[in-house]
């Protein structure tokens, strides 16, 4: 099962961030800790963003030089987007680590036939300014596409101010330019290459733990790829490179300076059979590389590079029987890591179709984290003795004409988490003994209520919980979201929709500022003046 956000999907809400998208998905819930450019984390089914796999165009956005490795969502602006996929549950059978709690594919546009222009301004509160541009051209034999976005806004204060001292807290501004090219070429009907680039280059003002002071965080992203494609009778080949470069600059009371990449290479065979099946078979070598912080406090900064290697095998079949009604998926994975235990993973699932607009769905899979080279070697918190986390997921579901229901439970073994120690009374990095439970319901309804009116509506029903029973921070155990769009008049778009967010704390067992229980309504208003504008 896979949640789509299309690029209608886009369009129609006018959607400024990818995390803003993400957040109409039921089973997901999206936790900023202020403004735009400001940290963002992605609770996939109540599981922390460091379990979700994000990759654009296939390639891994995961930030390897955060503590935790979670991708940086604050920093995807929406532009030229086809589709945003979202697959829940355990998939390291596919992809290995990382994808313990799901996977989350963007997909840019490719060129179309000719050549393609747009242009975008915005322009709205707190002196925020917004352009966006991409050209394409595309032949029988070669294609080519340019996009580049530019963010700049003032912001405002993440601090919570208190009222009599509102004037006083500095606003906390940002700044993103985002660029991306695809290139591609065709030797004949059955080879051809591709190229895809990607530069994400941010500075955001923050505000850090001891008061609202000038702290501010300067990160910037080199994501590439190269892929050859054979197609033939029997099979579709693809031999590939990633690559994935993340440096980031933090000055605040301290000043600290990380950079990581990773480099992947890969190649598989997609093979078709029986008409109605086909079999995935790949294997892909990755080194990750990271620079730490090995100095002890107070001592100046230490860097020095830590690294490991993963070498993976994995299949994959898909099988349909009955006219296509019922569909039957499994998966399979071996991993070597240079630094931990290997590791088999495998998936399967299965659906069925009972009538034509009828069908229940199940799915098993089994999922593998791997502490961050930051959580193991860290001067301050760091813990060599950390071991990889074991997640088992499964869900059971049903689907009727636009409605959707699903009940997951997906249980952590050894979660890596930020404890105190006492003595010497500081926080390091420690597998919690016992298994985290992660657990709900999520409902759903998208279809035509008439022929001008397209509803939207979803629930969340979440349990996340530690092995003492506590209830994770951060995550409501009540989300609504809704949506309406209206068609009915010429030329003429109109939405209304928005979130209800229910209980919610800062931090675990109901600790912390209280951060739930609010409504929030957002309105569109658009209009097509010709086919140009």
């Amino acid at each position: 099962n896979v949640d789509v956000i299309t690029a209608e999907d886009i369009e129609s809400r006018k959607f400024k961030t990818v995390a803003e998208a993400l957040n109409t998905i039921p089973g997901i819930q999206v936790s900023p800790s202020g403004g735009i450019g400001q940290q963002t984390s992605v609770f996939l089914r109540g599981m922390n963003s460091d379990k979700t796999l994000v990759l654009i165009d296939g390639i891994r956005y995961n930030d390897i030089t955060t503590p935790n490795g979670a991708a940086n969502f604050e920093h995807l602006m929406i532009n030229d987007i086809e589709r945003i996929e979202v697959i829940k549950g355990a998939q390291s059978s596919i992809w290995g680590a990382d994808a313990s709690a799901g996977v989350i594919n963007i997909i840019t546009k490719s060129a179309k036939n000719g050549t393609h222009a747009n242009a975008t301004i915005e322009y709205g509160r707190y002196e925020s300014k917004t352009a966006k541009a991409n050209i394409s051209h595309k032949t029988d034999d070669f294609d080519v596409k340019f996009g580049v976005v530019r963010v700049d806004t003032d912001g405002f204060s993440a601090m919570s101010p208190k009222s009599s001292e509102a004037k006083k807290y500095e606003k906390d501004g940002y700044e993103n330019t985002t660029i991306n090219t695809k290139l591609g070429y065709n030797f004949d009907e059955n080879n051809s290459v591709s190229t895809f680039y990607k530069f994400i280059d941010t500075k955001v003002d923050y505000d850090n733990f001891a008061d609202d002071k000038d702290s501010q965080a300067k990160t910037k992203t080199h994501l590439a790829n190269l892929t050859y494609e054979n197609k033939n009778d029997i099979a579709t080949t693809k031999i590939y490179g990633n690559y994935t470069n993340i440096k980031k600059d933090t000055y605040s009371s301290w000043e600290a300076h990380n950079k990581g990449n990773i480099k992947e290479f890969g190649i598989n065979s997609d093979f078709s059979y029986f008409n109605n099946s086909n079999l995935i078979i790949g294997t892909e070598y990755k080194l990750f590389k990271n620079k730490v912080d090995i100095s002890s406090y107070p001592s100046p900064s230490e860097y020095k590079d830590k690294e490991y290697k993963n070498k993976g095998i994995f299949i994959a079949n898909t099988n349909k029987f009955f006219d296509d009604k019922t569909i039957f998926t499994q998966a399979l994975r071996y991993d070597r890591y240079s630094d931990f235990e290997n590791k088999t993973t495998g998936k399967i699932g299965i659906k069925q179709y009972i009538i034509d607009d009828l069908n229940i769905s199940s799915n098993y899979g089994t999922g593998y984290n791997i502490p961050t080279t930051f959580e193991l070697y860290d001067a301050s918190s760091g813990n060599i003795n950390l071991k990889p986390e074991k997640t088992k997921t499964y869900d059971v579901g049903i689907e009727y004409k636009g409605f959707s229901a699903t009940y997951f439970n997906s249980k952590i073994d050894n979660l890596i988490d930020w404890v105190v120690v006492t003595p010497p009374w500081n926080g390091v990095y420690d597998n919690i003994e016992g298994k985290s439970s992660f657990k709900g319901i999520e409902l759903a309804y998208k279809n035509y209520v008439t022929e001008d009116i397209f509803l939207n509506l979803n629930y969340t029903r979440l349990s996340a919980k530690n092995k003492d029973k506590e209830e994770f921070g951060r995550r409501p155990k009540d989300k609504v979201g809704f949506g309406v769009d209206y068609y009915g008049l010429k030329d003429f778009h109109f939405n209304v929709n928005g979130e209800y967010i229910g209980d919610r704390y800062d931090r675990n067992n109901k600790q912390g500022a209280k951060t739930g229980n609010y409504t929030i309504w957002n309105a569109v208003v658009d209009y097509d003046i010709s086919k140009n504008f």
